[in-house]
């Protein structure tokens, strides 16, 4: 499990260093307590993250429940908007002088990555290794591509939050299949006609002669942009030093530096250049 405290960086612009370090490790304590309580181990804190092993997937996920409802509760965290973001994977693991490795630890790292503010993301796999049913309730968020993996894997979201009886809803911890119809992602550029789907591996553009979409330009990265699909959205993402210039039809342009943001409908991606000037490298996108 690494679990991490979502948008640190903006505590230290608000809060200053001494003020944000003090959060956080209040924020890091009361995180190593719900993972102490549940039977697991903390590895190691590297920032304002925490790398946590357990004996069982179940007390995994009980340890994430009970530390997005710590923090939550917790009076000093929720006035300055402290929330986490966890994921989970299950598998097996290299041990070596206290620390763990491997395939699984990558695919756990990529599932905090996914997961947003008060969100607890895992993987098929962890619902699957359960040996009996879990107090969970959970929403199928689709499948998407790891790094190291040939083929996609299913995300899931737990829904931690407790009811008003303060009892989660049981349910039986089985595959869940993504019931929306497959998504196709329609790529137009000087002539060229290309088409992403739900399962389609990242898809990337930028000046290297190895990207899906090369375009030249001394404006455009190397490695400048990619799209993907992910938690049920086409997603471009941004990696360049000028940054990428997105315009939905009928809707003023947008400019992301090192972000992500959800495509939707049809519009124009720009890579370096604001859209109103670089219309000979429009990339045009329609999601279908």
């Amino acid at each position: 499990m690494f679990a991490d405290v979502a948008g640190s960086t903006k505590l230290f612009e608000r809060l200053g260093d001494l003020a944000a370090r003090d959060l956080l490790a209040h924020a890091l304590k009361l995180m190593e307590q719900a993972v102490l309580a549940h039977g697991g181990r903390v590895i190691k804190t590297i920032g304002d993250e925490l790398m946590c092993t357990f004996p069982s997937n179940v007390q995994g996920l009980h340890s994430a429940c009970d530390m997005q409802q710590r923090v939550k509760d917790d009076l000093r965290l929720r006035k300055e908007l402290v929330a986490l973001r966890i994921g989970l994977h299950h598998g097996e693991t290299l041990i070596e002088e206290n620390d763990v490795f491997g395939d699984s630890v990558n695919v756990a790292a990529r599932m905090v990555g996914l997961a947003k503010r008060e969100q607890i993301v895992v993987t098929d796999a962890m619902l699957r290794g359960l040996t009996n049913y879990g107090q969970f309730r959970t929403r199928a968020l689709g499948a998407t591509h790891v790094a190291g993996k040939s083929q996609p894997i299913e995300i899931i979201d737990v829904l931690w939050q407790h009811d008003t009886a303060n009892v989660t809803t049981l349910t039986r911890a089985v595959r869940v299949e993504d019931p929306t119809r497959a998504a196709k992602l329609d790529i137009r550029f000087r002539g060229r006609v290309l088409e992403m789907h739900d399962l389609s591996p990242p898809f990337l553009m930028g000046r290297d002669p190895a990207s899906n979409l090369v375009i030249e330009g001394e404006w455009v990265s190397r490695n400048h942009a990619m799209l993907e699909f992910r938690r049920g959205n086409f997603v471009v993402t941004d990696r360049s030093t000028n940054g990428t210039f997105v315009r939905f039809n009928g809707e003023e342009e947008l400019r992301i530096h090192r972000d992500e943001l959800h495509l939707r409908k049809d519009g124009v991606i720009s890579l370096g250049q604001s859209t109103s000037r670089t219309s000979e490298l429009f990339i045009q996108f329609k999601v279908v």
